[in-house]
């Protein structure tokens, strides 16, 4: 009897170890259930047990770093000041590099429906700050006794956008990194991009900071890790582009895989199985710890 429950006691340590070293990554929050990039979706997050939370940050005209997946206000989730929406075709007109925050807080970006998204919660909230979110959660996990999570913090910029809809590269990630290094959060960061620009710099004044590379196109993981210069502590592609190959290649260079938008359980529990570190979903509700039994 004492050898199978010290066998039992054993095989559920194992797994624990090997849940707590999967990396359940929310997008955004929680924007399959919570207006994206906003305090209480990140709140949401945490209560269902996401190991890192995911965050866009865009910079606003006073040099603000602000919680947005793009650089401006966009029309499928915003409404203006006054209530009134705001059409696709102006969407780029309001322009949160050419905003002091206090203007950026007056719009409402959780009260229109998602047509992609009808099942998230709807209330009327803003886009905050990325120094009040860090805060919120802290102080959140701490009243709440739960594990401090991971954050993820991707640098949103557009192709040819410098200077019109966001800073140089350089001080883009220096006015991130301002914030982190004042919330003393260092060890739990990466920073993430498409933009090579971003990590490249990261990597050369930040060097002890995380990185992640993300990957939207069929491309030779060879050529975009040459591309960037270096290894990155985590390779994140779409998830169609992943297969039994590239995971192994990954891991072969030292490198986490983490693809993203997972939203199936049946979707997450193939990749699981193929071997990735972790997976970005809209709906960390889904996810259920028996994924990651063999």
């Amino acid at each position: 009897m004492k050898k199978n429950i010290l066998f039992i006691a054993a095989i559920m340590l194992a797994f624990q170890s090997q849940a707590q070293k999967f990396d359940l990554q929310g997008q955004r929050g929680a924007r399959g259930i919570m207006p994206e990039n906003t305090i209480p979706g990140m709140i949401k997050a945490l209560d269902l047990g996401v190991n890192t939370l995911i965050m866009n940050a865009v910079i606003s005209k006073d040099k603000q770093v602000v919680l947005s997946q793009e650089p401006y206000f966009n029309s499928e989730i915003s409404l203006k000041p006054d209530g009134k929406e705001i059409s696709l075709k102006d969407q780029k007109k309001h322009n949160i590099y050419k905003m002091d925050y206090a203007d950026v807080k007056k719009y409402d970006v959780g009260s229109k429906v998602h047509n992609r998204f009808p099942g998230q919660q709807k209330f009327k909230t803003y886009k905050p700050l990325l120094e009040e979110t860090i805060d919120s959660v802290e102080n959140y996990v701490k009243e709440n006794r739960l594990a401090k999570p991971n954050y993820s913090i991707e640098t949103k910029t557009i192709p040819k956008g410098d200077n019109e809809f966001q800073p140089e590269p350089a001080e883009f990630v220096d006015l991130i990194m301002d914030v982190v290094k004042r919330k003393k959060i260092e060890k739990r960061v990466t920073i993430q991009s498409f933009d090579v620009r971003t990590l490249q710099h990261l990597h050369e004044h930040y060097p002890k900071i995380k990185t992640a590379l993300l990957i939207d196109e069929k491309e030779d993981f060879e050529n975009n890790i040459q591309e960037l210069g270096f290894n990155p502590t985590v390779y994140s592609p779409y998830s169609v582009l992943v297969g039994k190959g590239l995971v192994d290649r990954c891991h072969a260079a030292g490198i986490k895989i983490i693809p993203w938008t997972i939203n199936s359980t049946k979707q997450m529990k193939y990749l699981i199985d193929l071997g990735v570190d972790g997976i970005v979903t809209d709906y960390p509700n889904l996810f259920k710890a028996e994924l990651l039994e063999q």
